[in-house]
């Protein structure tokens, strides 16, 4: 099987586009070291749900509705409790490093137990802790899940969207602060999105330049290290000072790299992707299967019965391979022209690259997602 023309092109545009990465800004591929936001984890309760909550064999359901009951003053045994109108749930956020104290943020909430949808379902006050157990903020709040799930008597079943992952809308109250970039010291740290001694040496040098100071030093691939004033050492002056640094623009630097996708035959690649003088031959094998229905009648007046058979019609085609001289390339073009000269599928130059890199004539990481 050939798939010529817009995929052909498609592939051709997409090994194109990354001819040249050009000057971007450095807030584009780097962030300063400690402005990360903070991953949040909780552990909860919906209730209010309409029977679709989880069944008797998530028993810590059960049990976390008779904890909870205990709390209250309410002493219930877990065995007692029926919990198809309650679901467990677990609760996850970002918290960005600036987010001050009474400010909300938005929580995902998911199913955990065999629960068949949280539409309509209210959340419990839960508490929201970072990986070192910190408690940052409390969530509480109707879910909301942007569709449905339901199931009619005779088994038939309508589902709209995803009913077992929903979100709360500003359903965290941020109850502790965490600690900002502008609280730092005499040094502060950007810290490149993809880590390359070339692009940190030249953010490094674009820095100086910019500010026409010897200020930046890069400490490794991915940490470049600015000195700061005594000036800019307060907060306005350390927002001021991120803010010029962010607007620097500096050329990235990249790796020679293949990117695949074998189950969707997404191919990418970088623009510094290069070919060796290799020879390449491919052919296609197709088989096809049919099933013709046969209906067999009885005769009349005899005792037999109507009988429906498949006819089964097999046919093998296989295109003769050829092969075809690739010479030495050095431009990402070339290579996108030669393999779409074979006239292959997507998934079948998937396995000319493989091929390629086994050889040694790929001249770039190849990556298989």
């Amino acid at each position: 099987m050939r798939i010529k023309g817009f995929v052909g092109t498609l592939l051709c545009t997409l090994l194109l586009s990354g001819s040249s990465w050009g000057a971007v800004r450095i807030k584009d591929i780097a962030k300063v070291q400690g402005a990360s936001r903070i991953p949040l984890l909780g552990y909860g309760l919906v209730v209010g749900l309409d029977g679709s909550g989880d069944g008797r064999g998530a028993r810590f359901t059960a049990q976390s509705v008779a904890n909870m009951m205990e709390r209250m003053g309410v002493s219930v045994s877990p065995d007692r409790i029926k919990v198809d109108n309650v679901a467990a749930v677990m609760l996850t956020a970002r918290l960005s490093p600036f987010e001050k104290e009474g400010s909300a943020i938005d929580v995902t909430v998911s199913s955990v137990g065999d629960a068949s949808s949280l539409q309509g379902g209210t959340l419990l006050l839960t508490p929201l802790a970072s990986a070192d157990g910190t408690v940052y903020a409390t969530a509480q709040g109707p879910v909301s899940i942007g569709g449905f799930n339901f199931e009619a008597k005779d088994s038939d079943r309508f589902t709209k969207n995803h009913a077992l992952v929903g979100r709360v809308p500003d359903g965290a109250l941020v109850e502790r602060e965490p600690k900002g970039a502008t609280e730092m010291g005499d040094e502060l740290r950007i810290v490149l999105a993809h880590a390359d001694y070339t692009t940190a040496a030249r953010l490094a040098d674009a820095v100086d330049e910019a500010f026409d100071d010897e200020m930046a030093t890069p400490l490794d691939a991915g940490t470049v290290a600015i000195s700061v004033s005594a000036e800019d050492r307060t907060p306005g002056g350390m927002v001021r000072l991120i803010a010029q640094i962010e607007a620097v623009e500096v050329e990235p630097d990249a790796v020679a790299r293949v990117v695949v996708n074998e189950k969707t035959g997404t191919i990418v690649a970088g623009s510094h992707v290069t070919l060796s003088a290799v020879a390449v031959s491919h052919g296609n094998l197709s088989i096809e299967i049919r099933g013709t229905p046969v209906i067999s009648q009885p005769r009349p007046f005899s005792t037999g019965r109507t009988v429906v058979t498949t006819e089964t019609e097999m046919g093998v085609r296989e295109q003769q391979a050829r092969l075809m001289v690739l010479d030495e390339s050095t431009s990402v073009g070339d290579v996108a022209k030669a393999l779409n000269a074979l006239g292959v599928s997507p998934r079948d130059m998937i396995a000319i690259f493989q091929a390629l890199k086994q050889a040694g004539a790929l001249r770039a990481e190849l990556i298989v997602l």
